[in-house]
């Protein structure tokens, strides 16, 4: 399944893409699943059914977390979290509620993580394609990810309809919600690869249409 994993809605104040448009466009855009990933709040839990929808796309919700020592992104029952924690304490509590801690674009000049994200014995996976970062920022994450063994996935960090899925993982095994997500991910079954070629079809009219 490809899932893009890092997505913002205008839930975060950064973000002009909504959950309207995500669900009309994921599908012809390669996708077989998103996850919401709104700074600091899950609240699109409240607006949306997650799981598999009518059209087929699995919708779930996450978050990304800030930390003084960088972002995580996070999967699992982190509703009630309280903002503004430290990173050691956010990855331990993760593992302990059972869900899934992500360093996210963690060599990025601007947000980097610290020795509370990288040093981290509960991190289970690093974000090394990143559809923000420059490429010399993802190689960076690429290489910590692989000497500290740790699974790699990729997110587009979208913030618009553009950017959607342009940085798409692959997930062995099927996905229909957050557990089997997070049992994914803490399993390594995930794979950063090149987004689908555009998709064509008619926009009612007769004429043809490309994605991206």
């Amino acid at each position: 399944m490809r899932f893009d994993l890092h997505v913002h809605t205008r839930l975060s104040p950064c973000s002009r893409l909504s959950l309207e448009v995500i669900l009309e466009n994921a599908r012809g855009r390669g996708l077989d699943g998103v996850c919401l990933t709104d700074h600091d709040t899950m609240a699109a839990a409240r607006l949306v059914r997650e799981g598999v929808q009518d059209n087929g796309l699995c919708l779930l919700v996450g978050l990304e977390y800030a930390t003084t020592d960088g972002d995580l992104l996070l999967f699992g029952p982190f509703e009630g979290l309280a903002p503004g924690l430290p990173a050691r304490e956010v990855i331990s509590l993760a593992a302990a509620l059972g869900g899934a801690a992500v360093a996210a674009h963690p060599f990025r000049s601007w947000r980097p993580a610290g020795p509370g994200i990288l040093g981290h014995e509960g991190l289970c996976a690093v974000e090394v394609e990143n559809g923000r970062n420059t490429p010399e920022e993802n190689a960076a994450a690429a290489r910590f990810a692989a000497s500290r063994g740790l699974a790699p996935v990729a997110g587009s960090d979208a913030h618009s309809l553009e950017e959607l899925g342009t940085r798409p993982v692959a997930i062995e095994g099927t996905v229909q919600c957050r557990a089997d997500l997070v049992a994914a991910l803490l399993a390594g079954r995930c794979t950063p690869v090149p987004r689908l070629e555009a998709r064509r079809a008619s926009d009612g009219c007769g004429r043809a249409m490309s994605f991206f």
